[in-house]
């Protein structure tokens, strides 16, 4: 077995001496009461995207999944494995958040070997046909007369997945009823400009 990651190591100790030395207290707490963070993202596992950085959040703030494309399949329950159903249901009835946000971005890898048709990556053994989920919003982009347009693509990727949110019965009658809210949310990684969703859905605008 190889040595851990150097980079790994480093920067442990530039937290441990540090943020974990700054956020004793806090963490101290966290282990105690456990976590109790009211928004949810679900973003991509793009490198260059983390949400807690985007969003300058401590520990315990914020509950983040991540996948490729931050997508949500739709409502599923069958003999399969569900990593991000599972997250999903756990943040609803197991931590009660009261937010839930798709974090999109621009440049996003799994939706331009969507837009290619695939390449390698939609050949190979699962990211083909986890990005199958987003055909519909491809489809949708084509009909638009959109086609090619990856940052079209990536957001509508972001309604797609906040349309399938809504095909979860629990999490449907927690958006009807006013206990959640739904948001999406696209950050530019070159410029680090973040745009969300307008309220009437028709648009994304500039977070500040």
């Amino acid at each position: 077995m190889t040595a851990f990651p150097e980079r790994l190591t480093s920067g442990y100790e530039i937290f441990r001496q540090g943020r974990l030395a700054a956020e004793r207290e806090r963490y101290a707490t966290l282990a105690e009461k456990g976590q109790k963070p009211e928004i949810m993202v679900i973003g991509c596992c793009d490198s260059r995207v983390a949400p807690e950085i985007i969003f300058d959040a401590g520990p315990g703030e914020i509950f983040v999944l991540r996948n490729v494309a931050n997508l949500v399949p739709p409502y599923a329950p069958d003999s399969h494995y569900h990593g991000t159903s599972a997250a999903i249901e756990f943040a609803l009835l197991g931590l009660g958040v009261k937010h839930i946000v798709v974090l999109g971005h621009a440049r996003c890898g799994g939706i331009k070997a969507l837009s290619e048709d695939g390449g390698s990556l939609g050949t190979s053994d699962f990211v083909g046909r986890w990005m199958s989920i987003l055909e519909p919003a491809r489809e949708e982009v084509h009909r638009c007369g959109q086609e090619g347009d990856l940052e079209a693509l990536e957001l509508a990727g972001i309604r797609h997945s906040l349309d399938n949110l809504r095909t979860f019965p629990c999490l449907k009658r927690r958006e009807e009823d006013g206990r959640l809210a739904l948001h999406g949310a696209y950050f530019d990684v070159a410029t680090g400009v973040c745009r969300v969703l307008a309220q009437d859905g028709t648009h994304f605008e500039d977070l500040a």
